[in-house]
């Protein structure tokens, strides 16, 4: 399990670059949002005159569609700025935390040295900071791009009509349901994928640094069984996961 405390920690000393992500991810949801009123202006006003007994203004078709383009401009530049601060974030508490890894690893003794392989240390250190970098990211900018489009889209319905209050209340609980069965099928999946890693990393190290033991016993068949067996399991738990993971793809 991901210990979010250690990873708030080491958020904190990057609270600006991650407040100025989140900020320019609002921006950009609420452009997003924006836009359709544009568009409404375009088509209603505009080309059917609905309020000028039918007659166009190609004018406001104009005038509209040039600051929906500029608007749609300073959405992606929100865009472009929100994930750059977000991968900034994101790798400097990864650089962070593989520091303290390697750390930790030099300051083993013995025994704690003998509980790991090498294989595993390694994927540690790589797959598993990364791992968590991506959480970061995705934490900062996946969380408030959902949360605004929830609110914001929410409020938008309802401005149209209070009715459509309906379907939220139907879909928010058949939403909320996916995730936790989501959440509950995966749970377990993570440490399987883990170990599965943890022991294809480990083949492949054994093996490239007793390359000559292997050659020398003539066991590159037997080897390459090995990992073949390994990476199979390995692919095949990663697929179960991804496919799970689809069922709250958006």
């Amino acid at each position: 399990m991901v210990n979010l405390k250690l990873i708030f920690r080491y958020l904190r000393k990057y609270w600006y670059l991650a407040l100025l992500a989140a900020a320019f991810m609002i921006a950009e949801v609420y452009v997003d949002l924006y836009q359709p009123r544009m568009m409404a202006v375009i088509v209603d006003e505009g080309i059917l005159g609905l309020s000028s007994g039918g007659v166009s203004n190609l004018s406001l078709v104009i005038s509209t569609g040039l600051r929906m383009l500029l608007v749609v401009i300073a959405g992606g530049l929100c865009g472009l700025l929100s994930a750059l601060f977000t991968n900034v974030t994101g790798q400097g508490c990864g650089n962070e935390i593989r520091k303290l890894c390697f750390s930790r690893i030099m300051h083993f003794s013995f025994e704690q040295t003998d509980d790991f392989s090498t294989g595993s240390l390694i994927t540690r250190i790589t797959n598993d900071v990364t791992q968590v970098q991506q959480l970061i990211m995705q934490l900062i900018r996946g969380l408030v791009r959902c949360l605004m489009f929830f609110v914001g889209g929410t409020a938008a319905l309802l401005s149209l009509d209070l009715s459509f209050g309906v379907i939220v209340a139907c879909a928010f609980p058949l939403i909320l349901i996916d995730i936790i069965f989501v959440v509950w099928r995966t749970n377990p999946l993570f440490t399987v994928l883990q170990e599965s890693l943890d022991r294809l990393n480990s083949i492949i190290q054994e093996n490239v640094t007793g390359i000559r033991v292997v050659k020398a016993f003539i066991q590159e068949k037997r080897e390459e069984e090995r990992f073949d067996e390994a990476n199979r399991h390995l692919v095949d738990t990663q697929f179960n996961v991804q496919m799970l993971l689809s069922f709250c793809a958006r």
